[in-house]
């Protein structure tokens, strides 16, 4: 139990301030002798208090020996030390626990409690120094020397000083809610000068320390000073609170009538059916639907949460109960059942694609795997190939095949990395992106998606595509894909991505990397007559509304259609041509006129208009005119490489919107046609008397790349000697100084060109002999390949002798 307790200035002043007045006469004067040459007075410890002289405070004591000391010296009338102990937390403190100046007080009353402690009315006297230490029991017993107050010099800046001090102590009580109002009254009615600052000072909320030092003070001034500063500063410290604290309650009176309001709210749209609660339940049931991992429930949970603290008419609660909604839409540990059946996957491709070999046999491998393994990371297939050819729809036929669902994401344009991984929900407008949106439409997590085009995307300044699709498209990474808006890894490597693209060479190579390449070439003659005849009729005749045999195409029609009226690598605008003559059949029954489903040649010509040159040897009749093959992204082209021999001083002229790789070709092969000219039968002053000029027509479309190098060199070597190039004959090739002949790619979708445009015998590098073995022989059986190691053989090979 603790020795003594202070009861402090409201204690007093509510509960014994009567007792206090009745029981002090404060202009009593002692006149006994004894007590003026007294030099040993008892001792009484007391923590969490100073005492000050002329100030009544009441001490409650709980130990034996203090209320038998109390009570002694109330009988008797004796003066008491009363000391401060440097340590509160000490039960028993011995005399180095204690301060060594304190106050003589005089026991006023005493006051027996219920509880057995005793309160003693105590009133101080005077200030004393402790000179020794007598005896510890049964009490302390000090020997002391008085000590006196020096007085200010200047009594009336002094007294101005205590009756600041005197204002402020006001402000205190009046600012402090602890402080009973009846201490207004006690510090109006105590005498000003000496009792006045030291009732300030004993009563005042200051740290013990402080007290210590203002009761060592012997100067009055000094002592009124240092009060000053210290009452000032708190004060301060409590107008500073009171701020804060009325600042505090009118936020909190906002927020009641806010949460009084919406209370009201809730509890109407409750009435109405509606509500936060009613949203919590849906998301709730939702939730409670789904098959998901603990960690991804306990963030539903949190994030569900966070939702029920939120005001319900405020904006934040709309985003976040779209968020949740968006969350629980996806389809998490949620997979379709895949169809292991190949010889039914082999009848879909077969039926929906005619050809496309390749790409059939990876697709029913990858069954066959998954039907072994059961379970497995989907391959990043990326179909390469000119327009038209079907890659985006052999996406939809694998997606069948497998029996999973089928989504197509349209990358063309696409500039913002956002688009993939989303915004940020903290964002107006945000939204999840575009994988984790198809996802959520598809329903299932292992659908097949079809990048198309994901060599057309851009790069602007809100990041690169392309950069977040390599976390998008890379096995080992998407098991855990990042979705800005979602905030949580979902598993992508279920799903099985078909990416689509005309050119590789705009696709970034870590992208590449994370792909299987898969190219899909242009379509022979006879393969573009069996889709028409398989596919393309049948579905325009179907989208147009006609009978099967409302008209006729046959192989000699289709044939002419596609000579006369298309120069493509795939069938789309024999498709378009196709629809043209069913729109015109079209038009015959609905104005009930008379027709021939049998359509000829002439009128097939009617309705698509004028057919298109074909014959390239009448072109090609002309020295220094040579055709080249070239590759585009819309397959293999035919090009005409020009070249004429004018007066001059040896200049070489390049046109034709050639790029830097061509004109460097070009300064090469004058290079070694100089340097050849002995074995090629050029005279050598014919370099300095005439300038060369080569040009390659269509000079609206860029061109460039090394595959011209020997057309070029042939057409230059056909103008210096008059000599015709044979017809029907084409090339390809890049060239060295040295007259060396190198390899070139494209090189199927090259003959394919070259066999459209009627061209019968095609030069090639040697080094090009294992791709065209590679291309199936009957899209090849009018074509003649030669293949060459030096110019030398290029040019015997080209030359009319």
């Amino acid at each position: 139990m603790k020795d003594f307790k202070d009861f402090g200035l409201g204690d007093m002043l509510e509960e014994s301030f009567n007792i206090v007045t009745e029981g002090v006469d404060f202009s009593e004067k002692d006149t006994q002798e004894k007590r003026q040459k007294q030099t040993v007075f008892p001792i009484l410890p007391v923590r969490n208090m100073v005492m000050f002289p002329k100030i009544v405070i009441p001490i409650t004591a709980g130990r034996e020996k203090s209320k038998m000391l109390l009570e002694e010296t109330y009988q008797t009338g004796d003066l008491v030390g009363i000391l401060s102990q440097k340590r509160s937390d000490i039960e028993n403190p011995l005399e180095k626990d204690l301060y060594t100046v304190g106050t003589l007080v005089k026991v006023i009353r005493i006051i027996k409690l219920p509880d057995g402690n005793t309160t003693a009315i105590a009133r101080g006297v005077s200030r004393f120094r402790v000179e020794k230490f007598l005896t510890k029991k049964p009490y302390f017993r000090a020997e002391i020397k008085k000590l006196a107050d020096v007085s200010p010099q200047d009594k009336d800046q002094h007294e101005a000083l205590l009756e600041n001090i005197k204002d402020i102590a006001l402000k205190i009580i009046q600012l402090d809610p602890n402080i009973p109002n009846a201490a207004n009254f006690a510090l109006n009615n105590t005498n000003q000068g000496e009792d006045l600052l030291n009732f300030i000072c004993g009563n005042a909320n200051f740290r013990i320390e402080e007290k210590q030092k203002l009761l060592e003070e012997k100067s009055l001034q000094k002592r009124a000073n240092r009060c000053y500063e210290l009452i000032l500063e708190d004060y301060k410290k409590l107008e500073l609170r009171n701020q804060i604290h009325q600042k505090t309650n009118k936020e909190l009176d906002k927020n009641q009538r806010e949460y009084y309001l919406n209370q009201q709210i809730r509890t109407i749209q409750e009435e109405l059916g509606g509500g936060t609660e009613s949203d919590i339940d849906e998301l709730q049931a939702k939730a409670n639907k789904i098959n998901w991992s603990s960690e991804v429930e306990d963030y539903f949970q949190k994030e569900i949460k966070r939702l029920q603290r939120q005001n319900s008419s405020s904006m934040d609660y709309n985003v976040q109960r779209n968020y949740l909604d968006f969350f629980t839409d996806l389809p998490w540990e949620s997979y379709s059942k895949d169809n292991f059946d190949i010889h039914r996957a082999q009848r879909i491709l077969d039926k929906a694609h005619f050809g496309l070999e390749d790409i059939k046999k990876r697709v029913l491998e990858h069954i066959a795997v998954l039907k072994l393994k059961k379970d497995m990371k989907s391959p990043i297939l990326c179909l390469v190939g000119p327009p038209g050819v079907g890659k985006t729809s052999l996406g939809k036929s694998i997606a069948d095949a497998l029996g999973r669902k089928y989504i197509r994401v349209s990358l063309g344009g696409l500039h913002d990395e956002s688009e993939i991984r989303g915004h940020r929900k903290t964002y107006i407008g945000a939204m999840a992106g575009r994988i984790l949106q198809s996802i959520k439409k598809a329903g299932t997590s292992n659908p097949v998606i079809v990048l198309d085009e994901i060599d057309k995307i851009g790069q602007g300044v809100h990041g690169d595509p392309s950069s977040a699709l390599l976390e998008v498209l890379d096995p080992e990474q998407n098991s855990s894909f990042y979705d800005n808006y979602l905030e949580l890894g979902y598993d992508l490597s279920k799903v099985m991505f078909v990416a689509t693209a005309n050119t590789l060479s705009t696709i970034q190579r870590p992208l590449l990397d994370r792909m299987e390449i898969i190219s899909v070439s242009g379509y022979t003659l006879e393969e573009k007559i069996e889709i028409a005849k398989k596919y393309l009729i049948k579905k325009q005749q179907r989208e147009k509304g006609l009978s099967t045999s409302s008209f006729r195409l046959g192989v000699a029609e289709l044939r002419h259609i596609i000579e006369a009226h298309t120069s493509e690598s795939g069938v789309r605008n024999l498709e378009k041509k196709i629809a043209a003559i069913a729109r015109w059949t079209a038009l015959q029954i609905a104005m009930d006129r008379e027709y021939s489903p049998k359509l000829s040649l002439g009128k097939i010509d009617e309705i698509l208009g004028v057919p298109r040159p074909k014959n390239v040897s009448e072109i090609t009749s002309v020295p220094g005119v040579v055709t080249g093959l070239a590759w585009t992204s819309v397959g293999g082209e035919i090009l005409f490489i020009e070249s004429t021999i004018s007066m001059g001083k040896g200049g070489l002229s390049l046109t034709g919107n050639l790029g830097t790789v061509m004109k460097e070709s070009a300064t090469i092969a004058l290079e070694y046609i100089k340097s050849k000219h002995k074995e090629l039968g050029i005279e050598s002053d014919i370099f300095e008397k005439r300038n060369v000029h080569v040009h390659v027509p269509e000079g609206a479309t860029p061109k460039d790349g090394p595959s011209a190098g020997i057309a070029m060199l042939t057409s230059m070597v056909s103008s210096f000697t008059n000599k015709q190039v044979k017809p029907h004959l084409a090339m390809t090739g890049e060239i060295t100084l040295r007259g060396k002949v190198l390899p070139v790619g494209g090189i199927k979708e090259k003959l394919l060109a070259a066999t459209r445009a009627g061209i019968k015998e095609v030069i090639l590098c040697e080094a090009n002999r294992k791709d065209v073995e590679e291309i199936k022989k009957e899209y090849l059986r009018d074509l003649k390949i030669s293949y060459v190691d030096r110019m030398g053989e290029v040019i015997s090979k080209a030359l009319v002798s």
